[in-house]
């Protein structure tokens, strides 16, 4: 089993290697869709890493009889198992491999946890895990997969599994090492009205900047509803953008005030682009999607694509 696998070599029922990000990532890179290039450091090396450290079964220890519903011991155990992660070495010839493989980028990219048990239709285990930006160099990157592999034990990630009665030693972590788009724009999209469950309707939202400001809901983004079959737009909502997410001059994500936050951040063109990948994806698919997608100097990127679960 590889350690690390290229986007062009993956597919959908790749989960168990590379998560359900990476697993969706490969699938959408398949059919033509601009997803920016990447790379999966496989769950397989994850297991790698805890077993040749000699923490792995130091971790199932510290989770057996855990009560979750005990805050203050979850709190305690989860930081615990992290910090034996943080403090690990990683294999050599994982290292050396991981760098290899970065070398051929050599650019900003994103590092993004890809769960084993994440992006399914019946499981909700979007945003568990940690998501570093704007990384760019060897030592970064490899601090930000060691970082991605110790958020698999956040005390969130810990009770989420607990309650829902997935084993914790059969879920495993990849990490996807992506070329960052350095975005104009970006935000999400939903192939179905998760509000009115609508299934006729795609619903577009988008801020200035990168999309983590839509994503983890810190501002009221512009909004589009169009009908999926017709392409009409029934109805919008331009409110002011006052900031917005971007990579700044030292190639940290920073926070910056928008002055033209008021004119709506899509135009037709890019509109109907977004609305014709939107309906490619849930045909593809087969069931509704949550997508992110980001737009740079005129091109639209899709990054990520999973099932909704909220649709009944």
């Amino acid at each position: 089993m590889p350690n690390i696998k290229l986007f062009k070599d993956i597919r959908k029922e790749d989960i168990p290697l590379v998560g359900g990000k990476g697993a969706n990532l490969g699938e959408l890179a398949s059919i033509g869709l601009p997803v920016p290039d990447g790379f999966v450091i496989t769950a397989r090396a994850y297991d790698r890493f805890i077993t040749e450290a000699g923490i792995k079964d130091k971790i199932q220890k510290l989770l057996s009889g855990l009560d979750v519903e005990d805050t203050e011991r979850l709190n305690k155990i989860a930081g615990e198992i992290r910090e034996l992660i943080l403090d690990s070495s990683m294999p050599a010839g994982l290292i050396a491999e991981i760098e290899k493989q970065y070398s051929k980028m050599n650019d900003f990219v994103a590092v993004r946890s890809s769960a084993t048990a994440e992006d399914l239709p019946d499981a909700s285990f979007a945003g568990q895990q940690d998501t570093f930006l704007n990384i760019k160099g060897n030592d970064q990157v490899l601090d930000a997969v060691k970082r991605c592999f110790a958020s698999l034990f956040t005390p969130r990630a810990i009770y989420y599994r607990e309650k829902n009665k997935f084993a914790h030693d059969n879920v495993y972590l990849a990490v996807v090492v992506q070329k960052m788009v350095n975005a104009d724009k970006a935000g999400v999209i939903f192939s179905v009205n998760p509000v009115t469950n609508n299934r006729e309707e795609i619903i577009i939202e988008g801020a200035y900047g990168l999309g983590e400001s839509v994503v983890s809901g810190e501002l009221t983004p512009h909004s589009y509803i169009i009908h999926k079959e017709s392409h009409e737009l029934k109805e919008k909502n331009i409110g002011k953008l006052d900031w917005g997410y971007f990579r700044g001059e030292s190639g940290k994500t920073e926070k910056r005030d928008i002055e033209h936050g008021h004119i709506e951040i899509l135009s037709e063109k890019e509109a109907k682009a977004l609305t014709k990948f939107t309906k490619d994806i849930e045909k593809h698919y087969g069931i509704p999607m949550d997508i992110e997608w980001a737009i740079e100097a005129g091109k639209v990127y899709i990054l990520q694509a999973r099932p909704v679960t909220t649709i009944k």
